[in-house]
C-alpha cells in the first residue's frame, strides 16, 4: 500500500465519530477498506416494512463499490465539496472532504483512475471564479498527502484528454459542474457528456442525493457500472435502517422553525418512535393547538389542525409526544446583531410582544433524562435561536446529552443540529452525522431520493 493512502487511512480514522470507529473495519495498516460492515446490512436482507418504501426496503441491495471491478477503470465520483472558503479563498471546513475520503483511498488503493466532480454554491450556471472548485483540489491533496490533478473544466475536450492521460492510481477533480446550467436541469447532453468520461459511476454525495440533477441521475443512463461509494452506504444505513428496526427506546428530538417543513417527517416518525421531544419555533405552533398562547413568537396558526392531527396521531399510536414545560423568552430579538433585549423564563401564555427564543431549565433537564434512557436518538433541528449566546443553553445541553449517552445510537440529521452538535463539542461522541441537509428529510419523510433510485442493484 503506498505511503499517501496509508497516511489518508490514518487521518481519516483520527477523524472518525466513537461509534465508526468501534465497527468500522478500517484498519490503516492493511487498508481492509469496508468502512460499511458495520451497517450490519447482509445484502439481500429486506427492511422491515413500517415506515418504508419501495426502494428503502431494497436498499440493502444497492450496489457499492465493492460490488464491481474497478482496477483500470476510469472511475468518476460524484462527491460533495460544497465547502465553505474564508476571505483568503481557502477551505475553512473540510468536514466534506474527509467524509469522501474512504471512497477515494478505496479506489486508488484499488487502481482506479478517479475523477471527482462536485458543486460549489450557486453560480447559476456561469463560469465563476468565486465558486471555483480549485481550492478543494488543494484542500484533498493535504488530506491524501499527494497530488491532485484539478481540470479548468468539467465537460469537452480538454477535460477528456486530461482523463486520458491520467495515470491509474491518480486523482483528477473537475471544475464546478453548476457553472453550467444543464447541471440543474439535468440535461440529457451534458449529462452524456459527464457520461463519456467514466467506465464506472459512483455517486457519493448524499446531500444532492434529493436533487434529480445530470451529475446525480442523468449520468446513470450513459454509464453501465453506477454504484454507490461508502459515505452513502453510511447514510442509508443509519437514517434507514437504524430508524426503520431501532433499539429502544428510540427517542426523535426535533427542532426548527416550521411545522409545515416537518410535518411528514413528524408523521412518518410517530410509526417508530416511542418518543418525540419537540423545540425550536415549532413547539409554539403546537403550543397554540393546546390553546396556549405565544406572544409574538414565531409560529403557523393556519398550521394549528396539523398539529392537533399529529398530537392525536401520537396519543393513538402511543408515542410520549413532549413539548415544553417552560420557554426562554425575550422583547427584544436582533438576529443580525446576535442580540437579545430582556430576557426571562415563563412557564404557560407568552405575553404580547414577548417572544420564545430556546426551551426553558425544566424542559433542558426533562429532554435530558428521556435522551439518556434512550437506545437510539434521532435529532434534526436546534431547540431554540442557538446563534445567539443567550438563547444557545436548551440546544447545547440537548448536544451534551445525546453526547454524553454512550450506550445509544445516536444519529445527527443534517442541518442546523450538525452545527449544534459541533460547536458543543460532541462530534465526536455520536455514532453518526449525516452530511445531508434537504436529504436527510425528505429521506426520513419516505420520499425517494433520485441519487440512489438510479444507481445499480444486486439482483440487477
Amino acid at each position: 500500500m503506498s505511503g499517501a493512502t496509508r497516511t489518508a487511512a490514518s487521518i481519516y480514522l483520527k477523524r472518525l465519530p466513537r461509534f465508526f470507529k468501534i465497527w468500522c473495519d478500517f484498519e490503516p495498516r492493511t487498508l481492509n477498506l469496508n468502512p460499511c460492515s458495520f451497517c450490519e446490512f447482509q445484502k439481500g436482507t429486506r427492511i422491515p416494512e413500517e415506515g418504508s418504501i419501495t426502494y428503502l426496503k431494497n436498499m440493502a441491495k444497492i450496489k457499492t463499490i465493492r460490488d464491481v471491478e474497478v482496477r483500470d477503470k476510469r472511475v468518476l465520483v460524484r462527491v460533495d465539496f460544497n465547502v465553505p472558503l474564508d476571505e483568503n479563498g481557502k477551505v475553512s471546513d473540510n468536514t466534506r472532504i474527509i467524509s469522501a475520503l474512504p471512497s477515494i483511498t478505496y479506489l486508488l488503493d484499488a487502481g482506479a483512475k478517479v475523477i471527482l466532480a462536485s458543486h460549489l454554491g450557486r453560480p447559476k450556471g456561469q463560469m465563476n471564479p468565486e465558486f471555483s472548485l480549485k481550492p478543494a483540489a488543494e484542500e484533498l491533496a493535504v488530506q491524501l498527502d499527494k497530488p491532485v490533478q484539478f481540470a479548468e473544466d468539467c465537460v469537452g475536450p480538454d477535460v477528456e484528454a486530461a482523463v486520458n492521460f491520467l495515470q491509474l492510481g491518480s486523482v483528477l477533480l473537475l471544475e464546478n459542474v453548476r457553472f453550467y446550467s444543464e447541471e440543474t436541469s439535468n440535461g440529457r447532453e451534458f449529462a452524456r457528456q459527464l457520461g463519456a468520461l467514466a467506465d464506472v459511476y459512483v455517486n457519493d454525495a448524499f446531500g444532492t442525493a434529493h436533487r434529480a440533477h445530470a451529475s446525480t441521475a442523468g449520468i446513470t443512463e450513459f454509464v453501465d457500472t453506477c454504484v454507490c461509494g461508502f459515505l452513502i452506504e453510511r447514510e442509508l444505513a443509519f437514517l434507514g435502517e437504524k430508524t426503520s428496526d431501532p433499539v429502544r427506546p428510540f427517542t426523535v428530538i426535533l427542532g426548527g422553525a416550521k411545522v409545515s417543513e416537518k410535518i411528514n417527517v413528524i408523521d412518518r416518525l410517530l410509526e417508530k418512535a416511542d418518543t418525540l421531544l419537540i423545540g425550536g419555533a415549532m413547539a409554539y405552533t403546537f403550543a397554540l393547538a393546546n390553546g396556549i398562547r405565544v406572544g409574538d413568537s414565531l409560529s403557523e396558526p393556519d398550521k394549528i389542525q396539523v398539529a392537533r392531527e399529529a398530537l392525536k396521531k401520537a396519543k393513538e399510536k402511543q408515542v410520549r409526544f413532549l413539548l415544553p414545560v417552560d420557554t426562554v423568552i425575550t422583547n427584544s430579538l436582533d438576529f443580525g446583531s446576535r442580540s437579545v433585549g430582556g430576557i426571562e423564563v415563563i412557564e404557560g401564555d407568552i405575553p404580547d410582544g414577548w417572544e420564545g427564543v430556546d426551551i426553558g431549565p425544566k424542559t433542558t433537564e426533562l429532554y435530558r433524562q428521556v435522551v439518556a434512557e434512550s437506545g437510539t436518538v434521532l435529532w434534526n433541528g436546534p431547540m431554540g435561536v442557538f446563534e445567539i449566546d443567550d438563547c444557545a443553553k436548551g440546544t447545547f445541553a440537548v448536544a451534551d446529552a445525546v453526547g454524553a449517552n454512550q450506550n445509544a445510537i445516536s444519529i445527527i440529521g443534517g442541518g442546523d443540529s450538525v452545527k449544534a452538535i459541533k460547536s458543543s463539542g460532541n462530534a465526536e461522541k455520536v455514532s453518526f452525522i449525516s452530511t445531508g441537509g434537504g436529504a436527510s428529510l425528505n429521506f426520513l419523510e419516505g420520499k425517494e431520493l433520485p441519487g440512489v433510485t438510479a444507481l445499480d442493484t444486486i439482483d440487477s
